[in-house]
């Protein structure tokens, strides 16, 4: 039997908000252009099995990047990323959320920076916060990150942001606002990665050139997952204490991510701002607060 016309529509309607809503509200590997689009160089981007993976090139021509087609307000995004291998000395694959903004910009930054082949990969992660950035630190990986895939990912809440690589913490950022350190709460951002060429400083200093010789180079995603308020979007979404992400069990490192954060510090980091009397002869406070 037919349905009237203003019960297919009330159908309809109910089947596209069930899918906005699980789009939305929970994870799932998304293709690549359910998410995000290319900002640069289309031809250094090739999509692998159906979108699901996709192959960034670096070349002597040109790098390249993309970004996500929203902008997010807290949340959390993660990747699966295969770097490149061998010598990669010179080149910098990046992750990144980024405010778009000129002015006051916020941002939350993983940089893979290449090194010679059999020298471990470092990344360096930094932080923007109503403009003000300088926030390096760096870690060596205690993997081959060009090996298999492996899976990086920022949380971005209320009380801390937090850089994961393969659910190990090694970045913590708490929200210190009642001691007079900036935190990134009101501007959104959005999801971006790029490839490219930054020998003037990425291995050792600027030390080490690319090689090119060796091009074009190659890392590889997948599993892109999302999860956050997208903006535009409900007003009420960012401040939400039904989020999950806002959640209890989000709201601090327990115990088992404490042990493993306190390993990586002690054992694979290799610089931290904090503790750059050349760049700092004060603390900032952020450190005198505490991570």
């Amino acid at each position: 039997m037919a349905l009237f016309p203003s019960l297919r529509s009330l159908i309809a309607s109910l089947c596209f908000c069930f899918l906005a809503f699980s789009l939305s509200a929970f994870g799932r590997p998304a293709t690549f252009l359910q998410d995000f689009q290319v900002t640069w160089s289309d031809s250094h981007i090739r999509q692998i099995d159906g979108g699901r993976a996709i192959q960034l090139i670096l070349d002597q021509n040109s790098g390249c990047g993309f970004a996500s087609k929203h902008k997010y307000l807290f949340g959390r995004v993660s990747m699966k990323i295969k770097l490149i291998p061998g010598d990669s000395a010179g080149t910098v694959t990046a992750f990144y959320m980024n405010s778009d903004t000129d002015a006051v910009r916020d941002e939350l930054d993983f940089e893979f920076l290449g090194n010679r082949t059999g020298q471990p990969y470092t990344v360096q992660t930094n932080i923007y916060a109503q403009g003000k950035g300088n926030r390096e630190q760096r870690v060596n990986l205690w993997f081959d990150p060009a090996a298999d895939f492996h899976t990086y990912t920022i949380l971005w809440n209320h009380h801390h942001i937090v850089f994961y690589v393969d659910e190990v913490p090694i970045r913590v950022y708490k929200n210190n606002e009642a001691r007079g350190v900036p935190y990134p709460k009101l501007q959104p951002m959005g999801v971006f990665s790029t490839l490219w060429e930054a020998d003037d400083w990425a291995t050792r200093g600027g030390l080490e050139k690319i090689n090119w010789s060796k091009a074009p180079f190659f890392s590889y995603y997948k599993d892109f997952d999302i999860e956050g308020c997208a903006v535009p979007g409900p007003a009420n979404c960012a401040s939400s204490a039904t989020n999950w992400w806002e959640g209890t069990a989000y709201q601090a490192l327990n115990a088992l991510e404490n042990r493993r954060y306190r390993w990586v510090r002690i054992n694979h980091m290799i610089y931290d701002y904090c503790t750059d009397k050349s760049r700092y002869p004060v603390a900032p406070p952020e450190c005198l607060a505490g991570f």
